[in-house]
């Protein structure tokens, strides 16, 4: 296999720990494994990426990491202790923020409402408690400058952004709220070239706070631009994890085609294989 000598199971981290650390996760559902021992770590400021084709077991792994699903087996640490996540909400609070696909924005709404949407700062007390409003828009002027993105009016409908300002909004109001640990989901999927660039731009930003980004998606060029390590998942395992600088595209690209057509072959010949 292309990525054999290339890649390390189980490193051990000198630096710095992980801030989430996930451990030989298995997610079944019912007699179907969507997850069969999946190791995967992030540290402070590094962009992890995980690559998989559809059907590969990530958005399985995206929901358990983020609370959605409890593993079958296995333990998720959070800045070394073990976590059991209830809910999304739970781990929200405890610093892991998901940004997915179709972002959960209300286009004819404000840039800022959508930023704050549920967390709104006010002002004053009893009968005369308000929304900040000024506190709010200065807010949201200020963090999308920082991401590179100036604003016509923070009263702009979202639905005027590009999909790539959409993302970054998404992206801006996770780590203001205390993300430690970003997840995004296919962040560029549906994005044009500059779009794409915008994203990538924003996620290097983001790594230079310090927060750990998980970064999904089966475009290993879209990954290679930003991601410091990369994991491939195939069928719920992964095969392993490849520091930048020691797998080429070419190689990493294999690994992905070269899972997706065993799983294929395996289907076709009845799992002989």
């Amino acid at each position: 296999m292309a990525g054999d000598t290339k890649f390390h199971h189980g490193d051990p981290r000198t630096e710095v720990g992980p801030i989430v650390e996930m451990k030989n996760i298995e997610k079944h559902f019912g007699n179907i494994i969507a997850l069969a021992g999946v190791s995967f770590d992030v540290l402070p400021g590094e962009c992890h990426c995980l690559l998989g084709d559809n059907g590969a077991g990530k958005s399985t792994f995206i929901k358990t990491m983020s609370g959605v699903h409890k593993p079958t087996k296995g333990d998720i640490l959070f800045e070394g202790k073990t976590m059991d996540f209830g809910s999304p909400r739970d781990a929200m609070e405890a610093g892991i923020a998901t940004v997915f696909q179709d972002l959960a924005m209300i286009p004819l709404m404000s840039v800022s409402r959508n930023f704050f949407m549920g967390r709104e700062p006010t002002k004053g007390g009893g009968i005369t408690k308000r929304l900040d409003v000024d506190k709010m828009n200065s807010v949201v002027m200020e963090e999308m400058r920082n991401m590179g993105i100036n604003l016509r009016a923070p009263d702009q409908a979202v639905g005027t952004l590009s999909g790539g300002e959409r993302q970054t909004v998404a992206i801006a109001r996770a780590v203001y709220f205390g993300a430690k640990v970003l997840i995004l989901d296919e962040p560029t999927s549906a994005l044009g070239v500059r779009q794409t660039s915008n994203v990538l731009a924003t996620i290097d930003k983001v790594r230079k706070q310090g927060v750990g980004v998980v970064f999904i998606s089966h475009n290993v060029r879209h990954a290679l631009a930003v991601g410091d390590r990369f994991t491939v998942l195939n069928r719920g395992k992964t095969l392993g994890t490849a520091k930048r600088g020691e797998i080429s595209p070419e190689e990493l690209q294999d690994l992905m085609a070269g899972g997706q057509e065993l799983a294929q072959l395996e289907g076709s010949l009845g799992g002989t294989v």
